[in-house]
């Protein structure tokens, strides 16, 4: 698990120990990072680094109980972060930008919560709003703390990151919910199953039932909304000082898509975009 071994640092310099976290992520996000100058690049990469880490501590097999022992090891490290004493890799790295782009700490322990929703050993979503505030936790909390980085910590950095943040998210509930439920991780709403006619709660039974594509239809609307309101907010500010973020929304927007196009009766068929696909739509925006 990525928080053991953190917690053994050994001599690794932290700025090489994000920067390959990067790199073997495969992230498309890494293109739209090379634009960035070099102290803001260096602090998505530690911003990606920490998140990319977290998360690999509830996705890694493991009991419940030994997940949140390790998320709560991260708390502590965080508060030693903004005590500027940290010890690990990652936050070492973290450092600098948190002192020069004024990252909050707030959003760090958001991102843990969030991940501690996901070390449960089952996860499923009562109502919307639990939904969007679990969206909020995992992926503004991203989002808030690279517009820090960007350089737009003020209007309408925060209200892009937050509405950008929840189409993103959705997106990817929408592209993994076979993998999710693998994981005993439902997260489309009770309450929007329930107005589908799907009574069912195991996550094979509920995809399998007729009114569960209209829970996703309402879903893909959803987030298709949050795009628009991204749009709106990156047309009234300009997008070029925000090109990473940008470039996630088209490819994420392009799953979507295809997500649509095939239908959500065949949720077993992965939609993944190629690297060809993606290297076209970074070129679109500047970015390679």
């Amino acid at each position: 698990m990525a928080a053991r071994t953190d917690s053994n640092p050994g001599e690794v310099d932290p700025v090489v120990h994000v920067s390959r976290v990067v790199a073997r992520s495969g992230t498309s996000f890494l293109w739209g990072m090379r634009v960035l100058p070099a102290e803001r690049r260096r602090a998505m990469h530690a911003i990606y680094a920490f998140c990319r880490e977290v998360d690999d501590i509830v996705d890694e097999p493991g009991e419940a109980v030994d997940k949140r022992r390790s998320l709560a090891a991260w708390r502590e490290e965080i508060d030693r972060l903004y005590a500027g004493r940290p010890q690990w890799p990652t936050t070492k790295a973290l450092l600098q930008p948190v002192r020069r782009f004024d990252l909050p700490r707030e959003e760090f322990l958001a991102m843990i919560d969030g991940m501690e929703i996901d070390a449960a050993p089952a996860v499923r979503m009562r109502k919307l709003d639990d939904l969007l505030d679990y969206c909020r936790k995992v992926a503004g909390s991203v989002g808030v703390l690279s517009v820090h980085a960007f350089g737009v910590p003020r209007h309408p950095g925060p209200r892009i990151a937050e509405a950008l943040g929840n189409a993103l998210q959705l997106t990817n509930i929408l592209r993994d919910l076979r993998e999710d439920a693998a994981l005993e991780r439902l997260y489309v709403p009770r309450e929007m199953l329930d107005r589908n006619g799907v009574r069912a709660s195991s996550p094979d039974a509920v995809f399998v039932h007729p009114g569960f594509a209209g829970a996703c239809e309402e879903l893909a609307a959803l987030a298709r909304g949050y795009y628009s309101e991204a749009d709106r907010l990156l047309k009234e500010f300009g997008w070029r000082r925000m090109r990473p973020a940008v470039l996630m929304m088209a490819v994420y927007r392009e799953t979507l898509d295809r997500l649509e196009e095939r239908g959500w009766r065949r949720v077993g068929s992965p939609i993944r975009l190629t690297h060809a696909r993606k290297m076209w739509i970074g070129l679109q925006y500047g970015l390679l």
